[in-house]
């Protein structure tokens, strides 16, 4: 069902920190290869906008929606039609990342260089971004929460989200995305909602859309954040520029690293609920001890047999991107989960706390047994939206930051211009230009202690 991965002895101590990701389990998935089949699309978006947009909502979606912003009813309705106890755990769900997403705010600070010369540091929010949520083989109303909360929190001031069109709806519902997704999207006051999926998503957020009588369908953003296929991941690299990007997201992952205190059954389920995302979801658990990985197995062995997804779990656990690899103790374990760089990575052992305090590199890291992924899904208050594919090393997940500019402001009075302008004088002579010490002496020669025509090597006094 899931491969073993030997890295005892000197296989381990042999590798480098790139040859050691080299041999770890990771999918293939190359967003280079999928930019040529988004290419002709968004161009497509980008020429003929909301025609497009329809033909390729019937295209691959198997939806020709009527009307591509879904209308202020329909949100109405679903939010009607949400089941209770959902309703209740988005509603805390939302609490929860609001508390979190709040507390990252980063403060406004003024730093004085000199007296009468400050560099203030701003935080400006974004003021339009589109919010991508996929729809294909579940249903993410959690990726609607995950989006909305930290942009809001960061006070962005137009929100427009975007969701594939849903061809086994019915009713006051045919046509648009999921109604879950709708009713979580007015839960949180969200009414600029489109059903409109993939590729051609991110190309309508990028141009906006018209109609063919020049009727504006949906205003451009600045960003574009949000996981998708890799279609989605592909027309945000090819569109980066255009828009600003959060990520290009890859298959979903998760790396455990555990000892024989950890509780196989609870790695096995946390290992199948990874596996349930997809076909090309990762699912790789780091031990010490060969017969804790072997009692996983048999774990695994029973609780695939029973999963709803059961063919789904079946291939994503036996794909090359997933297996148990053992080590011959927990600090070679961490050098290879660091190496992985998981998006999520649980630590299921006696020094749990201890050791996430020194992981580098991981989305977002579970301490404990108590700490399934599954949890920071939904409802820990953390956001689901990280870093794949080895990632984590340079990124970082989804946060109030993405959707804030720092901006310096720079405020120097005469005086303080005066006692450094001769260093940046010289220093635009080192680099050969002289008209970046002119701008200087231009304000007041006098002040600056430098007589006229002084900026240039050799010029007349």
């Amino acid at each position: 069902m899931i491969s073993r991965l030997d890295l005892r002895g000197s296989a381990l101590s042999d590798l480098g920190p790139r040859g050691l990701r080299d041999v770890l389990p990771r999918a293939e998935y190359d967003v280079a290869d999928a930019l040529e089949a988004v290419r002709p699309i968004c161009e497509a978006v980008r020429d003929r906008g909301a025609t497009a947009l329809r033909e390729f909502g019937e295209r691959f979606d198997g939806v020709a929606p009527t009307r591509l912003r879904v209308p202020p009813e329909v949100l109405a309705a679903a939010l009607e039609a949400l089941d209770p106890e959902v309703r209740a755990a988005l509603e805390e769900s939302i609490r929860r990342a609001r508390l979190v997403h709040a507390d990252q705010m980063p403060r406004e600070h003024v730093t004085t260089v000199t007296r009468g010369g400050t560099v203030a540091q701003r935080w400006i929010p974004v003021e339009r971004v589109g919010l991508y949520v996929p729809g294909g083989l579940a249903v993410y109303p959690s990726s609607v929460v995950m989006n909305v909360v930290p942009a809001q929190e960061a006070g962005v001031s137009a929100l427009a989200v975007a969701s594939p069109p849903q061809r086994d709806n019915t009713g006051v519902f045919a046509g648009y995305p999921h109604p879950t997704v709708l009713g979580a999207c007015a839960l949180l006051g969200v009414d600029e909602v489109y059903a409109v999926g993939g590729a051609q998503a991110v190309a309508m957020f990028a141009y906006g859309a018209r109609e063919e009588n020049g009727e504006s369908v949906c205003e451009p953003v600045d960003l574009v954040t949000g996981p998708g296929n890799v279609y989605v991941a592909s027309a945000k690299r090819l569109l980066r520029g255009v828009i600003g990007i959060d990520a290009e997201a890859g298959p979903t992952e998760i790396a455990i690293l555990a000892d024989d205190s950890a509780g196989p059954a609870h790695v096995a389920a946390d290992l199948v609920s990874q596996a349930e995302h997809d076909t090309l979801a990762a699912s790789v658990l780091v031990t010490d001890s060969e017969e804790f990985a072997a009692r996983v197995e048999e774990a695994l062995e029973a609780q695939v047999a029973r999963t709803k997804h059961h063919e789904r779990v079946l291939a994503a656990l036996g794909g090359r991107q997933s297996a148990i690899v053992l080590v011959d103790d927990l600090d070679a374990g961490q050098r290879v989960v660091d190496a992985y760089g998981a998006e999520h990575l649980e630590i299921q052992t006696r020094d749990a706390a201890t050791r996430a305090r020194t992981i580098r590199n991981a989305g977002a890291i579970f301490v404990g047994s108590h700490s399934p992924v599954s949890l920071g899904d939904y409802a820990a208050g953390s956001n689901h939206v990280l870093p794949t594919s080895g990632s984590a090393a340079f990124s970082s997940g989804l946060s109030v930051y993405a959707f804030l500019r720092s901006v310096q402001v720079v405020e120097y009075d005469a005086a303080a211009l005066a006692e450094i302008g001769p260093r940046v004088v010289a220093l635009s002579h080192a680099e050969d230009l002289p008209g970046h010490g002119d701008a200087i002496l231009a304000r007041s020669e006098s002040d600056l202690g430098a007589p006229a025509g002084a900026s240039r090597p050799g010029a007349p006094r």
